[in-house]
């Protein structure tokens, strides 16, 4: 592929995201806003959000968990906002893999922290995760609030969630991007509910 071929596909891909850009805000906006208010209702009520995903759906839980302990937006000075993000501690990662196989691995770092009223958000380009799924089994046994930011047509942990937004596309790429997108606004839309 040559320089100008090259350009060209940046520019295809370019275009393909800013269509699914588009289609994301029109047609899930009521969703957007309806994900916000439960977590910024489940944290007024004194709740914490877990935030549990695998491989760029862990980094992308890491990144939210982030931006609600300290902040989105450099203009708004505001308290931290409880949320953690699941499997980032190596130890704790690895042995309950190595001791309760891996798909038991978010599942237990539940039990040990989420307790009624806590809201456990999953995120999962496929929605199909094993470890993900039992995360949301035992999340609900426990009074957990559930809810899932998914992909494609969104799996299993579609139907096993309160609260599914399904970003529905065939390209984990592009369903990452929007997850990203997603993960901004809703951060913005608590931040404007809880602190003005």
């Amino acid at each position: 592929m040559n320089t100008d071929e090259q350009i060209a596909r940046i520019r295809s891909l370019a275009n393909d995201s800013s269509i699914l850009r588009k289609a994301v805000a029109a047609e899930l906006g009521p969703q957007i806003v309806d994900f916000a208010a439960v977590i910024a209702g489940a944290i007024g009520a004194g709740g914490k959000i877990l935030i549990g995903g695998n491989g760029g759906s862990a980094a992308d839980a890491c990144h939210m968990a982030a931006e609600m302990v300290v902040r989105l937006t450099k203009a708004r000075n505001r308290q931290a906002l409880p949320a953690i993000a699941l499997g980032m501690d190596p130890a704790v990662l690895t042995a309950a893999s190595n001791d309760l196989g891996f798909q038991n691995a978010m599942a237990r770092q539940v039990e040990a922290i989420g307790n009624k009223g806590d809201m456990l958000l999953v995120i999962s380009t496929s929605g199909a995760s094993d470890n993900l799924v039992k995360a949301v089994r035992l999340g609900r046994k426990r009074g957990l609030l559930t809810a899932g930011l998914l992909g494609g047509d969104g799996g299993r942990l579609a139907t096993l969630v309160e609260r599914a937004l399904i970003i529905p596309h065939g390209s984990v790429q592009r369903i990452q991007e929007e997850h990203i997108f997603v993960i901004h606004v809703i951060v913005e839309l608590i931040e404007s509910d809880l602190f003005g």
